[in-house]
């Protein structure tokens, strides 16, 4: 396992590579699944993109599910640069409004903190079509707890 990621330099976005490899799983089997592509990873902002193929329910359009979990794994990502290295961000909480169907193309997400604090950090993040319009807005918190409660 590599080490954390040195978050001192908060608005100075790291590699995405550099992120990745310092996760434990890397992205994680669902992101791999879902086609997220990491684009950039800062403290106060990370953006991916996620196909609409292959992310669908029944209906042909992007499953609402798809967004949440696309949401969930950039506001993780911000939360866990900001709590590092002594801390590790576990989510506690994820809200999602679903503004309009994608039944094609890419979606963008762009995750913006809300709240950076010692205990928590909050992310705002706004999932948008290839036409720049809004999908869906998502909010997640997150805890941030010493890592020696994970044995770290």
């Amino acid at each position: 396992m590599s080490e954390p990621v040195d978050p001192t330099a908060a608005s100075t976005a790291i590699s995405v590579e550099e992120f990745i490899a310092a996760m434990p799983q890397g992205m994680g089997g669902l992101n791999d699944k879902l086609g997220v592509e990491v684009l950039e990873v800062s403290v106060d902002r990370i953006v991916a993109t996620m196909p609409v193929d292959g992310n669908t329910q029944p209906y042909g359009l992007l499953h609402g599910g798809a967004s949440i979990a696309l949401a969930e794994s950039l506001g993780s990502m911000g939360s866990a640069l900001h709590a590092a290295p002594d801390r590790i961000a576990v989510g506690v909480d994820i809200n999602a409004t679903h503004h309009r169907a994608a039944t094609a193309g890419l979606v963008t997400a762009v995750a913006t903190p809300a709240h950076l604090g010692r205990t928590s950090a909050t992310y705002e993040i706004v999932v948008t079509d290839e036409r720049g319009k809004r999908v869906c807005t998502a909010r997640i918190t997150c805890a941030l707890v010493p890592k020696e409660r994970f044995g770290g």
